[in-house]
């Protein structure tokens, strides 16, 4: 897997997206309630194992090349190894990277919450989502806000 350069900028960009933040949570809880059967960290990153069910390889590599093309950070690779799916995911050695891999690998224990909750823990990790006027999330960067300090 190759992973992307150090200098390829940490953002997420939905403006290009044919659906919502929304709907891609809603087809997260999809897949994961249809096919998931398990998950683990590796050296690189992460791994997502799916059952092979008919159309669930399709529909990995369909929701990996989305993913690819609003996250340019990550490295996808969708492989089938006996009766499972592997959907590797790894990301360059950046702490910003790394805090969205790992809301990423959280996915299947927090879908049940809206794009709010996901909002909330990466703005405790330092990071911003920036939604356009109706709400849908169109970027995740790194907070850069001024910080103001006091007088002690």
């Amino acid at each position: 897997m190759e992973i992307p350069a150090a200098s390829t900028p940490i953002v997420c960009d939905m403006t290009t997206a044919p659906d919502t933040d929304e709907q891609r949570l809603a087809e997260y809880r999809r897949l994961f309630a249809q096919a998931l059967v398990g998950r683990e960290r590796t050296a690189e990153g992460i791994r997502f194992r799916f059952r092979t069910a008919p159309s669930v390889e399709s529909w990995v590599r369909d929701l990996a090349a989305r993913e690819k093309s609003c996250c340019a950070f990550y490295a996808y690779t969708v492989t089938v190894e006996g009766d499972q799916v592997l959907w590797d995911c790894a990301v360059p050695d950046n702490d910003i990277a790394r805090a969205i891999l790992d809301q990423f690998y959280a996915l299947p224990d927090t879908l049940d919450e809206n794009i709010d909750g996901i909002r909330e823990r990466l703005g405790r990790q330092g990071l911003v989502v920036i939604s356009d006027a109706a709400g849908t999330v169109r970027t995740v960067q790194p907070d850069q806000a001024p910080t103001v300090s006091t007088p002690s």
